[in-house]
């Protein structure tokens, strides 16, 4: 309690401790019996508060212009309790450093010198430094350096939520707002700062009474109390424009986002106070990294707050990191923990003299832990931690999932043997596999252009040779799961007006708040596959929404927010031309010399091209990067995809513990019946869906296999039986160290050496 009273007498400016602080430290407390015997008698304990606050303000004489930080008591308590003198937080060396912004705050100096509507109003998107501003401008009276009009001001932050916070009667509020205006009107040195500005209008308007914003006009217009506002331009479009007698008593600042260049001094300024707060150094990489990413990759927040939230939180990355104990500091930790178990076990089993022993150890432990961390924060403290740009990219790594960091060797493997990787789950079609791995390894170093996505490209081609299957693959093999994939199955989109399900429905419509299926996606997951499947099934007028993101990777969504696609890759499938192919098959002939094959592989690819330029308009076909012609499928090819396609269903089969063994005959009897050159692979999943899995099924259902069983399949002419290993070989198998399991170890082996 005597602690809060000298904060008490502290404030009001006093160099005493009186009965009244007392009281308002006892209030202030509010947890003792003082106070509970005055809320027993019925008293309010903040009227008491805010009563005794305003009388010692009545009898205190000879206040001066600096209010209550220079002693003395002051002249406007009412201001005092509901605001922040920012004056006073500047000459404490509160406030972070300003840098740049010297237009503005001409600008805010000029308006304020006015006879008149001296009251300007900051305007700015979020973030963009409007509250900072009015912190400059303290910082320059403090200084000095500022026109003798404002020498002696005094700027107070008016902190509307206290200010309407427990005004339960009428009138109330609106009391508060006159004792303000009237104590400001006689202090004759005071300026308002109101952030937020919007929340004057409605504030304290219940039913009959009038809003903060009426009561304050009159004194506006005649001058009598300066105001500086600051709000969003969208909330000042909302609120502000529409009162327009409250807008003309203000005078609007447009505050732009600062450029790169500007952002980086802006932080550099700052840098201080933040190595002051986490301990450590910022290097310079580390802020230039941080504009500079956040500017590419953060695209719905301003410089320069977002690139400062990225310096502060990888700050105090580093000092986590470098906070915990080292390791020999962890591994003593561990020997603590189980010494003290141990001891417990002791005291619980009575063998106190084990436990005394154990309690001894104990203590000795404890003390080289504390020199070990000692030891420790001596040499962080010499050593301070550095934040470099490393850290930087992974902050952002970890706000958008776009992976900026510096590559690892694992993942340059990965990136160069990516066709590799593709190919495992895609037979064949290597230009494909190889355009799209170029453009990946493109994006992942940093070469790409930064206006454009990742890649776009049209996969077309005959039905059934994996052109959907690919974007899977790549989705695995890039983002880490199939389901990264954002999939867009155009064939819903067959009415012109289904392209407001992508952006969002327009204003007036149903789900207006909901935002598109598109947009949002990539608003959350910047970095993704976007797979637009059998295209040509869409209106042709939902293309026209794709030329902005393919051209400049940007679309907007029905809400005007601008979403980023330059961190996607787009793949656009269709089945243009797939009839032609079909009806040309038989023309062209079977023949396998290469030159024949390549022959038919540029008709069919003439052919696609000529129906491409058909479907779609030039300006749509001219933005995709390549538009790659699917190959048909050769025999060869359909029988690498036999035991791709049986590698997983003996996979699906061994969830149930039965194991299966199918030998090459079988597979080349699947890949000569399967084999349809119209149709590519899909009539080969349906034979082995048909001969295979339903015979299977009705195997399993009829006890005929069992769990634990191997069964093994055989070509009976032309048709494929089953026969059972029997449980015996199994569990003799078994003791012999497993050689029965042998052959399944050895079946996805061909398959990928094929592969």
């Amino acid at each position: 309690v005597l602690e809060l009273s000298w904060d008490e007498a502290r404030q009001l400016g006093h160099n005493y401790i009186g009965t009244e602080h007392l009281l308002l430290g006892l209030i202030r407390e509010g947890e003792g019996v003082a106070t509970r015997i005055l809320e027993n008698l019925g008293v309010d304990l903040s009227k008491v508060r805010s009563t005794v606050i305003r009388m010692l303000g009545e009898t205190r004489t000879g206040a001066t212009p600096a209010g209550a930080a220079t002693g003395g008591r002051s002249k406007t308590p009412t201001v005092d309790e509901f605001g922040t003198n920012l004056t006073q937080a500047a000459q404490e060396q509160r406030l972070d450093p300003v840098v740049g912004r010297e237009k503005e705050i001409e600008r805010l100096i000029q308006i304020l010198g006015r006879r008149t509507k001296n009251n300007p109003v900051l305007i700015g998107e979020p973030g963009v430094g409007k509250t900072a501003i009015a912190e400059g401008l303290a910082t320059r009276i403090v200084n000095g350096e500022v026109p003798e009009h404002l020498e002696d001001k005094r700027l107070i932050q008016l902190d509307m939520g206290l200010l309407v916070a427990g005004t339960k009667y009428r009138g109330e509020f609106e009391e508060r707002l006159k004792k303000i205006m009237d104590e400001i009107r006689a202090a004759g040195n005071v300026i308002l700062v109101i952030d937020e500005m919007h929340t004057l209008i409605g504030a304290g308007a219940a039913e009959g009474a009038i809003d903060a914003a009426n009561i304050l006009k009159p004194v506006l217009s005649r001058g009598e109390l300066q105001v500086i506002g600051s709000t969003t331009l969208d909330e000042y479009r909302k609120h502000v424009e529409k009162d327009a007698a409250l807008e003309r008593r203000f005078q609007p600042i447009y505050v732009e986002q600062p450029s790169v260049e500007e952002s980086i001094e802006i932080i550099r300024g700052l840098r201080s106070k933040y190595e002051e707060h986490h301990k450590l150094i910022i290097s310079d990489a580390a802020i230039e990294a941080a504009v500079r990413l956040s500017d590419r990759y953060i695209t719905d927040r301003f410089l320069p707050d977002k690139a400062i939230d990225l310096i502060d939180e990888a700050s105090s990355k580093v000092r986590l990191r470098a906070s915990s104990l080292p390791p020999e500091g962890k591994e003593v930790e561990a020997e603590l923990k189980a010494v003290i178990k141990e001891k417990e076990k002791a005291i619980r089993n009575q063998e106190f003299e084990k436990a005394s022993q154990l309690r001894d150890t104990e203590a000795d432990l404890k003390d080289k832990i504390r020199e070990i961390a000692q030891k420790w924060k001596t040499e962080q403290e010499a050593n301070k931690a550095v934040v470099t740009e490393e850290e930087i990219a992974e902050i952002i790594s970890s706000w958008t999932g776009v992976p900026v960091t510096k590559l690892t060797e694992t993942e340059t493997e990965r990136l160069l043997k990516l066709e590799d990787i593709l190919h495992k789950r895609v037979i064949g079609q290597h230009q494909a596999v190889v355009a799209i791995s170029k453009a990946i390894r493109r994006a992942r170093v940093g070469l790409k252009s930064p206006n454009r996505p990742v890649g776009s490209f049209a996969f077309c081609g005959p039905t059934g040779v994996g052109k959907t299957e690919l974007a899977k693959a790549l989705s695995e093999a890039v983002f880490g799961s199939e389901d990264n994939i954002v999939r867009i199955d155009m064939s819903e989109y067959m009415e012109k007006h289904s392209v407001s399900k992508l952006i969002g429905s327009p204003p007036g419509y149903v789900g207006f708040n909901e935002g598109g299926q598109l947009t949002e996606v990539i608003r959350k997951k910047p970095y993704s596959l976007v797979l637009f499947d059998e295209i040509e099934k869409a209106h042709p007028d939902v293309f026209n929404m794709l030329l902005q993101i393919l051209d400049d990777g940007r679309l907007t969504d029905s809400r005007g927010r601008v979403v980023n696609f330059k961190n996607t890759i787009i793949i656009l499938t269709s089945n243009v031309g797939a009839r032609n192919i079909e009806h040309g098959s038989g023309k062209l002939g079977f023949t396998v010399a290469s030159n024949e094959e390549e022959d038919r592989y540029e008709k069919m690819k003439d052919t696609v091209m000529e129906e491409m330029k058909k479907a779609f308009r030039p300006e749509f076909l001219n933005r995709l990067d390549d538009i790659i012609v699917f190959s048909h499928l050769t025999k060869e090819e359909i029988r690498q995809i036999v035991d791709v396609m049986l590698a997983d269903l003996i996979k699906r089969v061994q969830n149930q513990d039965i194991e299966i063994e199918i030998p090459d005959d079988v597979k080349d009897h699947l890949a000569k019946e399967g084999y349809s050159q119209a149709y590519g692979a899909r009539p080969l999943r349906r034979l082995i869906q048909k001969v295979i899995e339903d015979a299977l099924a009705e195997e399993l259902l009829s006890g005929l296999a069992k769990e634990g069983d191997v069964i093994k399949l055989k070509l009976d002419g032309k048709k494929i039986v089953f026969e059972k290993v029997e449980r015996k070989a199994i569990s003799s198998a078994k003791k012999q160290d497993n050689p029965e399991k042998e052959p399944k170890e050895d079946k996805p082996e061909p398959a990928s050496e094929e592969e």
